[in-house]
């Protein structure tokens, strides 16, 4: 399960976001398209940011700063 912090304000950390991603891929099982690994919607959009995270070095973002489908998949992750 996901844990969110109190004491970082309104922020997602990295981990939260790979915890979510991981649920989502434990729910939707990654399909084969012509040889091409496909993640369910939910885990790509969170893969989109977690990459881009992992690219500049952030342990966390701000959760105003994502987008719609993003606070989706993160809440749904929860349910």
């Amino acid at each position: 399960m996901i844990q969110q912090t109190t004491s970082e304000g309104d922020r997602v950390s990295i981990a939260q976001i790979e915890a979510a991603i991981n649920i989502w891929r434990i729910r939707n099982p990654s399909m084969f398209e012509t040889d091409v690994l496909v993640l369910c919607a939910e885990a790509r959009c969170l893969a989109d940011l977690y990459g881009a995270m992992i690219f500049t070095r952030e342990a966390s973002v701000s959760r105003e700063t994502l987008t719609h489908a993003q606070l989706v998949a993160l809440t749904g992750a929860l349910a």
